[in-house]
Formats: C-alpha cells, sequence, structure tokens
C-alpha cells in the first residue's frame, strides 16, 4: 500500500520539504495549495522536482467552499473548479479534495449538494481528473463521513468519491465502524492524523494540534481497521497541522511520518491479520525484562570523578571488559559500565558531549528480534566489529545519539568480562527509572519510539515548574523499563541548561531503586554520598498535606528524603547533588502499588538544585 504526507505536515521550504519526504521513504506527497501558491515554481516545474524525487502527486488539497451555494457563487465555484481542474492537469495529478463548505451562503440538503457533486463529476470527467468529498468536523451542513458518504452515494459518478481524515471522525468521537459499511472503492483517500485528547474548539484543535498515529490518544488503529475492511486499497496519507512540527526538523518529521504509518498498519495487521497484506513481516513489539547494563562513557583524565560517585552510592568496581578499556560497577542488580576507550563510538559520544550515558543495555526475550523491529520502523542501528571470541550485541540508535543494545544472553558478564562478586553496597536493588531530557519539539519522537518499539504505555504529559519555566514531561513503561521524557522550552531550566551544557546528551538522571530508603541514605552517607539539601518548609507542608506520622517526617527531613502518595501506595524520593555538568542520582522506593514517579515533589527538588549555586563534585580519586 502507498504511503504519502501532506506537504503541509513537514516545515520548510517546498524543495526542501521534498527531499526530507523521500529520503523518509514516502511513495508520495498530497500538496497543499498553500505550499504551491508560496513557491517560485510552474506547476509544470513544482511536477516534474516531485517526479525527480521519485515520488507522485497523490492529491491536490483543499477545493474549499463548493456545495449547496446560491447563485451567484455556484457559477463561481464551479469556474474556480475548473482552475483547478487545469492546474491539476499541469502538476501531474487526478485527484482533488474538495472539504465540506463553511461558507455563511451555504444552504442545506443532500440533495442539492449531491446534484452539485455529479455536475462537478461531469466537469472533472472532462478534465480527466477525479473529486474526492471529505467532512470537516466543523462543516456548517456536512461534518460527519457518513452525511459524506450519502453525498457522494446519491450523486452516483464515478468521478466522484469520498475522502476520509480519521481526526474529523474521531474528533467528533464518531463511532469508526460504521465506515465498514462503505464500498471500498468508492472511498478515493485516506488521511490520518492523531491528537491529544483536549477540549477545545474543533477547528483550532485541529489546526495545532494534530500528531502522528500513535503519538496521541485517538484510536486511529480503530479507525484504520474499519477502512481496510472496506476493501480500500489506495494510498495511506498523514495530514497534520502542528506548531511543534512546524518548527522542527523536516527530515525528522518526515521520518517520523513514515515510522507512524508504518507502526499502525502493523497494530491492524496485529488485530485483524487479513488487513495489512502487503506488510512486510517482521517482529511484533516485546516487552523489556529489565536494564541489563547502563555504559557511560569518559576519559582517562574525568573517569576518577565518575567513578567517585559510583563509589560514594555504594558501586564497586568487579569487572573488566576483556578487550576495551571498560570496567564494571556492580550493586545489587545494577551493572554500570565506565568507559574510557579513545576511539570508536564511546569516544565520540566523549568528544561531542563529555562525561555522558553513552549506552543502555535492555534486557528483552530476543535480541534480534527486537533489533529487527527497530530496523523495519526505520530506526537506524550501529554495526560494529567484534573481536573473536566476544558477543555480538545488536545495538540501535536512542534519544541524544545514545545507542540502546539489545541482550538476551546472560553469558555477557562470563564471556566479555573477567568480573568478581559484588559487596553488599548501600542497598540498591535495580535501576527504577531513566530520566532523558530533549528539547520540547523531540517528545513526540521519542515517544512514538518507544511505543512503537516496545509493547509500552504512555502516561498522561504533566508539566513541571521550573522557577525560569516550564518543562513538560512524560513517563513511558514498556515491562521493566521505566523512561521519563523531559522536554525543555526555556534555555534557563534546569533542563535546557542541561541540554545546552552537554551539547544535545539525552540521559539527565538516573534513578536507582532501594528497599529500604532510610537504610540506604543511612549508608550513603557512610560513603560521602552528595546529598541534595531540601529546606525545611518542605517538610512541613508534606506533613499537613498527607496527615503523615511527624516521627516519619522528622526521619525524612534528617536524611533529606521527599514523599509522594497515590491510590496505590507511597514513595520516596532520595536525590544527589547535580554534577556540573548538570547530571544527578535520584534513589527511590515503591511501596503498594505506587506507579508514578513523584512529579509533585520536581519544583521542590529543581528549586534546592538551583539553591545550590556551585554544583556539587566529588573530588577526583
Amino acid at each position: 500500500m502507498k504511503t504519502s504526507i501532506a506537504t503541509v505536515s513537514v516545515s520548510g521550504s517546498f524543495a526542501e520539504k521534498l527531499a526530507a519526504i523521500a529520503a523518509a521513504g514516502f511513495d508520495g506527497i498530497e500538496i497543499f495549495e498553500q505550499d504551491f501558491l508560496a513557491s517560485d515554481h510552474t506547476p509544470a516545474e513544482v511536477g516534474r522536482m516531485v517526479r525527480d524525487h521519485g515520488l507522485e502527486i497523490t492529491l491536490f488539497q483543499p477545493f474549499r467552499d463548493f456545495e449547496g451555494l446560491p447563485e451567484p457563487h455556484r457559477s463561481r465555484a464551479f469556474a474556480r473548479a475548473a482552475r483547478k481542474f487545469d492546474l491539476m492537469t499541469q502538476l501531474g495529478t487526478d485527484l482533488v479534495l474538495v472539504c465540506s463548505s463553511v461558507h455563511p451562503a451555504a444552504m442545506g440538503g443532500i440533495d442539492r449538494m449531491a446534484a452539485d457533486f455529479n455536475a462537478l463529476g461531469d466537469l472533472a470527467a472532462a478534465h480527466g481528473v477525479r473529486v474526492g468529498f471529505e467532512a470537516l468536523c466543523w462543516g456548517r451542513h456536512v461534518n460527519d463521513h457518513r452525511d459524506a458518504w450519502e453525498v457522494v452515494r446519491r450523486a452516483d459518478h464515478a468521478n466522484v468519491g469520498l475522502i476520509l481524515d480519521s481526526f474529523h471522525t474521531l474528533g467528533r468521537k464518531i463511532d469508526p465502524d460504521t465506515i465498514r459499511r462503505i464500498p471500498g472503492d468508492r472511498i478515493f483517500f485516506v488521511q490520518l492524523a492523531d491528537a491529544p485528547s483536549i477540549d477545545m474548539d474543533l477547528l483550532y484543535w485541529s489546526r495545532h494540534f494534530r500528531n502522528m498515529p500513535g503519538e496521541g490518544d485517538l484510536d486511529v488503529t480503530a479507525f484504520l481497521r474499519a477502512v481496510m475492511a472496506t476493501g480500500y486499497a489506495g494510498p495511506l496519507s498523514l495530514e497534520i497541522f502542528n506548531d511543534q512540527f512546524r518548527a522542527g526538523l523536516p527530515r525528522l518529521v518526515a521520518l517520523d511520518g513514515h515510522r507512524s504509518l508504518i507502526n499502525l498498519m502493523d497494530r491492524v495487521r496485529r488485530r485483524e491479520p487479513a488487513l495489512a497484506p502487503d506488510l512486510p513481516a517482521f517482529p511484533a513489539p516485546d516487552t523489556v525484562l529489565g536494564v541489563e547494563f547502563i555504559e557511560f562513557a569518559t576519559s582517562e583524565t574525568d573517569a576518577p570523578a565518575l567513578q567517585s560517585l559510583l563509589a560514594a552510592s555504594g558501586f564497586d568496581r568487579c569487572g573488566q571488559h576483556v578487550s576495551k578499556p571498560v570496567t564494571l560497577w556492580r550493586q545489587g542488580g545494577v551493572n554500570v559500565l565506565v568507559n574510557t576507550a579513545t576511539e570508536g563510538f564511546a569516544h565520540t559520544s566523549f568528544v561531542a558531549h563529555g562525561t555522558t550515558v553513552s549506552e543502555l543495555a535492555l534486557r528483552v526475550p530476543d535480541a534480534q528480534g527486537a533489533a529487527d523491529r527497530a530496523r523495519a520502523l526505520l530506526v537506524a542501528g550501529l554495526d560494529q566489529p567484534v573481536p573473536p571470541g566476544e558477543l555480538a550485541i545488536p545495538a540501535i540508535r536512542g534519544a541524544g545519539g545514545s545507542l540502546i543494545r539489545f541482550v538476551d544472553d546472560q553469558r555477557l558478564w562470563d564471556v566479555d568480562f573477567r568480573t568478581s562478586p559484588a559487596p553488599q553496597g548501600a542497598g540498591l536493588i535495580g535501576v527504577d527509572h531513566i530520566g532523558q531530557t530533549m528539547p520540547y519539539d523531540e517528545m513526540l519522537s521519542w515517544s512514538l519510539f518507544y511505543t512503537a518499539l516496545f509493547s509500552a504505555e504512555r502516561a498522561p504529559m504533566v508539566d513541571v515548574a521550573d522557577p525560569d519555566g516550564l518543562v513538560r514531561s512524560q513517563a513511558i513503561r514498556a515491562g521493566g523499563l521505566r523512561v521519563t521524557l523531559n522536554g525543555a522550552e526555556a534555555r534557563r531550566t534546569l533542563a535546557g541548561r542541561f541540554i545546552e551544557d552537554s551539547l544535545g546528551s539525552a540521559v539527565q538522571h538516573i534513578a536507582f531503586a532501594s528497599a529500604d530508603i532510610f537504610a540506604t541514605a543511612a549508608a550513603l552517607a557512610a560513603r560521602g554520598f552528595p546529598v541534595l539539601q531540601i529546606g525545611a518548609n518542605y517538610y512541613h507542608d508534606v506533613e499537613a498535606r498527607f496527615g503523615l506520622d511527624p516521627a516519619l517526617v522528622a526521619r525524612m527531613q534528617a536524611a533529606n528524603v521527599l514523599y509522594d502518595e497515590d491510590g496505590g501506595g507511597q514513595f520516596f524520593q532520595l536525590y544527589g547533588a547535580s554534577r556540573s555538568d548538570g547530571f544527578f542520582l535520584e534513589i527511590v522506593q515503591r511501596q503498594g502499588g505506587y506507579q508514578g514517579y513523584g512529579a509533585p515533589n520536581a519544583p521542590f527538588r529543581i528549586a534546592a538544585q538551583k539553591r545550590a549555586a556551585r554544583p556539587v563534585d566529588l573530588p577526583r580519586a
């Protein structure tokens, strides 16, 4: 099945849009009329440019305010249509989108509108083109695809068909299964878009908040299942209006778009296998069993400071890679690698970002299957030569230029490392979550990345108040992997400064799990762990807010532990002071069924970090 995207979905000049769309692997484009009018190319030149990029023009759009008009508006509409049909012939496309009218003079009446479309069909046939009618969800008389289909049905013209748009159906909460009753050969074109669940004016919602399928809250999968059940065999196209995408890099937005379509078709195929026969087979999304290791890229000069922080956190040096300058630091079920190589990927990461988390290794049921799914979803991989006798560990590109590796072979620590038993440590038992910081306009992209790649769930997005601006945060959980995506818009926020100071590194903090945070806090204090100091005002408030036992609050204040709770359970947090590059550690304890991340405490944590005028680094070992 052919894939397409509207030019309005991607930023840049017309030439930049074409290059990005072609590079992303699309088959065609919808030409949004404003994009054509804003260019200085003739229609024939535009058509040639499109074809030179290996693309076709799947649709010209939109033609507005046509049906149900009184004279003289009706005659003018037909005259406009004739001129657009001539333009389409020069462009080299045969399908135009006519959206339902919002003209103040437009009159209702299915038969009146059907008669207009029958006459328009005759005019279109004379020009060798076709007309597709789309119901805008804010249309004056037609705002439901069922009414649009009735107009098309009564028009009864071979050159007049229906165009469906997931936003216009799902945004009005219309049951998408009603589409299944429409003959597939009468559906001329299908446009797809998702959107977050926001209660606002439909037109404004559509024009500013659409996003790629899988990035929002609409059930686009159910919509496409219904479409495919009709026997529709035409293009699947993205029509995205989004302020964030208009400011994004064209190649990244286009690549996300194509990935979203592949993921969407895969979801349809797995729900109803007979509906996506043309999609190449690739592995299903799987869960993540856990984080196998976290690797830091650093240098011989900078490694001692990092190793001192690990030691103060309860980690001990327990191994060495058999062929690389990579040391293993362990505690409980946590493996941390410190890589000081002077060549290869780790060194490149260090040169680009300074000391940084360069790799995350995820334990999965089928490592090669996970890598194959990632490549099918257009995620770039990294192939590196593996010395004889060492394990080949599949790797893909992750946020901030880092790597994600997939591990399903527990021989890793016996084959690639020489290890010794790990001492007791400070009571850390695992990786609770990874905090990844990025520009806000990349958040949707990485949310789609995780939810398409794994069997994952997204939590609602929340706003985190930094004294110098808002940071938006969204948590994603895929089995044993929890990731918080933190999107910064303002440069002066801690998140914004981290992006700037680390030149785009992604992992700003790591949260380790403890079974007893107070015992861990005592062990950390004995090791000289640099704890973030929390103000007394916080503890006066938290005691009153949750009705906590004063003795518990006194223990929390003495250890600088923060608290949250929900209907499921309790949550305790302890933060380390930030390194000079903005990176910090967190220790958490979950009790009961608490599923959050202590979001209400984030403003107090940020304020405490900003009060520390000079972030604390441990002395070099």
